[in-house]
């Protein structure tokens, strides 16, 4: 038997990642069915993208103010535009992950926004860049003045916000670069107001002095076999954002950029020095970096009813608040 199809190279809760390319997924396999969350009044819709590639989005509208209240940001009908990246390694994962959607609910009711919920091709049956194709796709679909009524009635083009958990803030990072380097093509111009990176992932050839070479090692394995054609492995600018080549943290897109992290998570370094490399870029917006002590990856999105984790919703709906 070829040893490949034996040797496993990164190992999480939900899957196992063999070195000849084959996943098995034994968890994070459960889905719920968009519609209405009585929890929070927030109503959800899935929908196709790109029927060609398969990718697809779920929308989250929360529950419409009346236009007399004046005290509320809504009161012309239109909400904050969130465009939102699922976590899991590139590997599993999707918007209709329990995990995933009741999350979404909750950040959809608390910074009254509407939300889409990128649904991009998972590797490593597709590898990447397939991932960041389909939300490159997905990001240039909401911010189409005619993708769909919810966003079209409710959504604010001129308020656009890119969020993305783990995986999906590496994602989110991605989809800042290219923005601020070729634009946002769109009928209506759109404006990125903010980018969120909730403990997002990025790793490199060199391991950092703080890293835990345990999980770098296994980070950069996972890496190799789910993007072959990565440029120079674990420097290639998507997952290291500061390689040489990479395009200049300068040209990211928006006014304000949040990088959270928390303590125990041994993605955390990466993530501070890159809150740090933004600020010595020159770029010319805000940037804010948080970290939650005691914690660990995704604590938010696995135990949402913990304090830590209402701490953590109160400062994101801060930031898309401007505060």
């Amino acid at each position: 038997m070829d040893s490949g199809s034996t040797e496993v190279v990164f190992e999480a809760y939900g899957f196992q990642l063999y070195k000849d390319g084959h996943v098995v997924r034994a968890g994070r396999l459960d889905t719920v069915a968009a519609g209405f969350d009585a929890d929070t009044g927030v109503t959800s819709k899935d929908v196709v993208v790109d029927a060609a590639t398969g990718v697809t989005a779920r929308l989250y509208l929360p529950p419409l103010l009346p236009s007399s209240d004046s005290n509320s940001s809504d009161a012309t009908g239109k909400l904050p535009i969130l465009v939102f990246f699922h976590g899991g390694y590139f590997i599993v994962g999707s918007p209709s992950e329990p995990m995933y959607h009741r999350y979404v609910n909750s950040l959809a009711a608390s910074a009254r926004a509407v939300v889409v919920s990128v649904g991009y091709r998972l590797a490593p049956e597709h590898r990447l860049p397939a991932a960041y194709d389909d939300s490159w796709a997905a990001l240039s679909w909401a911010v189409s003045s005619g993708a769909d009524p919810w966003l079209s009635d409710h959504g604010d083009l001129g308020r656009v916000f890119l969020v993305g958990v783990s995986a999906g803030g590496n994602i989110t990072h991605n989809m800042a670069i290219d923005a601020g380097v070729g634009g946002l093509r769109a009928p209506t111009p759109a404006v990125v107001e903010g980018v969120i990176l909730l403990h997002p992932s990025f790793s490199g050839e060199q391991k950092m002095e703080e890293e835990e070479e345990a999980f770098w090692r296994a980070n950069n394995n996972r890496w190799k076999v789910i993007f072959p054609g990565a440029t120079g492995g674990a420097d290639d600018p998507r997952i290291n954002p500061t390689a040489a080549g990479a395009p200049s943290l300068a040209k990211l897109v928006g006014k304000r950029l949040l990088v959270v992290t928390a303590s125990g998570d041994p993605r955390a370094p990466r993530a501070k020095a890159y809150s740090e490399a933004v600020r010595a870029s020159g770029w010319h917006g805000e940037v804010e970096w948080f970290e939650t002590e005691g914690e660990g990856h995704g604590f938010f999105v696995l135990n949402p009813g913990s304090p830590k984790a209402a701490e953590l919703m109160t400062r994101v709906v801060a930031f898309f608040g401007g505060h």
